[in-house]
């Protein structure tokens, strides 16, 4: 059963009328400690309690990934995502990467880093499974492939 593996709730996404002043209030004003800023995306980052606890990100209206309605992660160990994919097949669920197409195993976003597989409830929201890494971060991966990223990363 997937649930009895989540640990928690990682991330959520909230759609915003301006990227600036949402990040001067989220950052500035509350304190949240900017992870990244993407500016020709229109989209932001923020640590919620350190980058192990929680992330809010923000996305300029229009700006979203994946025809995105809502959007949230759950935190789970990296063995529980790891075997996402296939017990969401299991259940009849596609598993789907960071751009929305099915995957067989989880990509890794490079710049957090983070293990993660998604896939969409039936009306049709963002779902995702994340672990964050233990390795450095490695903006330069950009997502792809866990296997992938293991090897360039020289990881387990």
């Amino acid at each position: 059963m997937i649930a009895q593996n989540i640990t928690g709730l990682y991330e959520t996404h909230l759609t915003v009328r301006d990227l600036n002043q949402s990040l001067d209030f989220y950052r500035d004003t509350l304190g949240f400690e900017l992870a990244r800023h993407i500016p020709e995306r229109n989209v932001a980052f923020l640590w919620v309690g350190g980058k192990d606890n929680g992330m809010l990100g923000l996305w300029e209206t229009g700006s979203a990934p994946m025809g995105m309605r809502l959007h949230f992660a759950f935190r789970a160990p990296l063995q529980a995502v790891l075997d996402a994919p296939a017990q969401l097949r299991n259940a009849g669920i596609t598993p789907l990467g960071f751009g929305g197409d099915p995957v067989e195993e989880p990509d890794v976003i490079g710049w957090m880093p983070a293990a993660t597989v998604y896939f969409k409830d039936p009306d049709g929201h963002s779902i995702e499974i994340l672990s964050m890494l233990d390795t450095p971060a490695n903006p330069d991966f950009g997502v792809g492939p866990y296997a992938k990223f293991t090897e360039v990363s020289g990881t387990i």
